[in-house]
Formats: C-alpha cells, sequence, structure tokens
C-alpha cells in the first residue's frame, strides 16, 4: 500500500535531494581579492559579491565542473521514488534503501571533498568556509532513508508474524 508512513518519509528523501540541486552547498570568501567561490550541485565558481552578498558579476578563477554532485543527488531521488511503488516486496524495498544509503554517502563524501580540498585551494582564507543548507541535504535524506527503512522492516516482521500462526 502506497499510505504507508515510511512513503512520506521517502518523499521527504525525494524533497531534500531535489532541494540540494537548487540551493549552494558551501562558499569561501578570498580574503585578499574579495571573490567568494561558491560550491553548488552543478559547479564550483567564482564570484564578486557586493556589500549585501548579492552577486555582481564572474570572478578571475577557472569554473569546476561538479556534476557528480547533481547525478548522485538525481540516482538518489529516482532510487526512492521507485522504492515507493515497490510496495508489494518489502524485500527489493529494503535493498533498495541500502542502495540508496550507499548513493547518499557517496554524495556526502563527493560534496564534502569538493568543498574542503577543490574549493579550498582555489582561495586563500584563514576559514574553512562556510556550509549552507544545501550541504545538509543528504544528511536529512540519510535520516529519512534510515526511518523509511525501519518501517520497511517492521511491516515485514509484522507479516511474518502473521503467516506463523496460520
Amino acid at each position: 500500500m502506497i499510505q504507508r508512513i515510511q512513503t512520506v518519509f521517502l518523499f521527504l528523501l525525494i524533497v531534500a535531494m531535489v532541494s540540494m540541486l537548487f540551493l549552494p552547498l558551501w562558499s569561501k570568501t578570498d580574503a585578499v581579492t574579495g571573490e567568494t567561490v561558491v560550491l553548488s550541485a552543478w559547479s564550483l565558481k567564482s564570484v564578486i559579491l557586493n556589500e549585501e552578498g548579492d552577486p555582481i558579476g564572474a570572478g578571475t578563477l577557472p569554473e569546476h565542473g561538479t556534476i557528480g554532485i547533481g547525478l548522485l543527488a538525481i540516482a538518489a531521488a529516482v532510487i526512492a521514488a521507485y522504492e515507493i511503488f515497490q510496495y508489494r516486496s518489502r524485500l527489493n524495498q529494503m535493498k533498495l534503501g541500502l542502495l540508496n544509503t550507499l548513493v547518499m554517502a557517496a554524495l556526502l563524501g563527493t560534496a564534502f571533498y569538493y568543498a574542503t580540498y577543490v574549493g579550498s585551494e582555489m582561495v586563500e582564507a584563514n576559514s574553512n568556509g562556510s556550509y549552507h543548507a544545501g550541504f545538509y541535504m543528504p544528511v536529512f535524506g540519510l535520516l529519512f532513508n534510515a526511518l523509511s527503512n525501519r518501517f520497511i522492516k517492521r511491516d515485514e516482521d509484522l507479516v511474518r508474524s502473521v503467516d506463523r500462526l496460520r
């Protein structure tokens, strides 16, 4: 049945992964030039900001493509959407949940790699940069995935206990 609680958690996982595609993940400002390097799901680019923090132009640093982050986020959302409609086979749902956990762990690691190593080398600053809302979306996705897997397992245990009574 689609109207189970794990469906709600899987839907929230999809929302978290899709919102990650549009939110900035990380940024760091160069102390000397004032350029800001911004990491998104699709690129790592430098911009020049005004006093209010709005971008006014492109920076001088080369842009790096981070399409892997975006593709992993899309893959996690697609796996979760497919998992919702596999309600007749709870074992398949649990396998897809495990696969989704691995994909989101890779997503979190990839985002952390680009923020920590690639982005930090582009600018010189004393701080490590600031993590934005998009960076935490895979963490929420992992939480929602764990909760959905827990309720799927609970349903499977309930069905097995009822089968024993027959």
